[in-house]
């Protein structure tokens, strides 16, 4: 069961490096060949020197970001990426999302099938696709996007999953709202599951918890790849005689309400960040053990969910990245309800003074685009809102 991942734009491909880096750093620690052997079965493949070689194909419109990420990789002397593995040209798609989505995407879209094909092929069973993007941006965006929308197509029966990067609230680049509107009101239609890391949070993290003085993107996107490591990285169990088995972990979960769940009765009003699914990852010592009955309180989950339905524990003896123990929480919840929310609204103040919209209608993108954009993400807010 592999996972083959699309990096796309200096932020995917930075983060994808970092990914890649802290699983085979985590898989190849310590004598745990059969968790070794399903990490790497996973996430890479062998060349015929016997090298470890990651199932991954990066995309950027600009190759420095991509060279630098291929030669980091080589120079860790545990893993490399593909010598074919990657497209890049000197053709940047700038900050637009409609350049990407609309030219650059359609444009390059034979080159960029082919490439996944391939290391489709690779593997003896794909039980996903993960794509590696951000959210502000016009490559990892835009171009995102598009490529999400032709994995849909092409592989319409694999489990596909999206990464984003959200950016800094204070700002990154002048038409970041109108970029994550459009790439959010699209992935929501495509995607199976959408994973965030918001760049905000993560930068409290670095601060406080770290204690990084001077925080850099790479500080940011480290942990990122720690994190998201942390989630994909095989729960291998082990039987009364110590024998090793893997449980159905990685990529082949569902953080949402079961299908067919139906409210049991009308809303009332919300509640502390109610969640629709956790799902709760342990690793390491103690972990049959640990007492997780805080997350099965029905109070943290909608009225019309039972706990048993909406809480799901994964639990492996084998540690991660060295830690004894550690614990990491999956949430379908309304903690992305703020920044989403306040995303959706200053998108809108800039589309009602028309700020910057012929950039984009210029490349095909319509002001009944962004009105779809916005009417999708604004039933999206108000779902959430109303969990009770």
């Amino acid at each position: 069961m592999s996972v083959v991942t699309v990096q796309l734009g200096q932020c995917g491909n930075q983060v994808g490096q970092e990914l890649y880096d802290v699983i085979c750093c985590d898989a190849q620690q310590g004598q745990r060949k059969p968790y070794c052997k399903a990490s790497c079965e996973r996430f890479f493949r062998q060349n015929t020197r016997g090298d470890l070689v990651a199932r991954a194909v990066l995309i950027d419109m600009e190759p420095k970001v991509i060279n630098r990420s291929m030669r980091k990789a080589a120079e860790s002397g545990r893993w490399t990426y593909g010598e074919a593995s990657h497209f890049s040209q000197k053709q940047g798609s700038g900050n637009n999302w409609a350049n990407g989505f609309c030219v650059h995407g359609p444009r390059h879209r034979e080159v960029v099938e082919e490439l996944v094909r391939r290391e489709v092929e690779h593997c003896d069973r794909v039980s996903g696709l993960m794509a590696l993007m951000s959210v502000a941006g016009g490559t990892g965006s835009g171009v995102g996007t598009y490529v999400t929308q032709c994995l849909r197509d092409t592989y319409p029966k694999s489990f596909v999953v999206n990464h984003l990067t959200w950016p800094y609230e204070a700002g990154e680049v002048i038409v970041q709202n109108y970029n994550s509107a459009l790439t959010l009101s699209h992935l929501y239609q495509l995607s199976d599951a959408v994973l965030v890391h918001e760049n905000d949070t993560v930068h409290r993290i670095c601060s406080r918890l770290l204690r990084i003085k001077h925080i850099s993107f790479s500080d940011v996107n480290k942990v990122i790849a720690h994190q998201l490591g942390s989630v994909l990285q095989p729960a291998l169990t082990a039987d009364s005689q110590g024998v090793y088995s893997r449980s159905p972990v990685g990529i082949d979960w569902q953080v949402s309400a079961p299908s067919g769940a139906e409210r049991s009765r009308s809303l009332t009003g919300s509640s502390f960040n109610t969640s629709l699914a956790n799902l709760l990852i342990l690793r390491g010592k103690d972990v049959y053990s640990a007492e997780t009955g805080g997350f099965e309180d029905p109070a943290l989950y909608t009225s019309w969910l039972s706990p048993d339905a909406a809480f799901t524990s994964w639990k492996s003896p084998v540690p991660f990245n060295k830690y004894e123990k550690s614990a990491t929480l999956v949430s379908n919840s309304q903690a992305l309800l703020r920044p989403l929310d306040n995303m959706v609204r200053n998108a809108w103040n800039m589309f009602a003074s028309r700020a910057y919209v012929h950039q984009y209608v210029r490349f095909g993108i319509s002001e009944e685009d962004f009105l779809d954009s916005f009417t999708s993400l604004e039933q999206l807010v108000s779902s959430y809102s109303q969990l009770c």
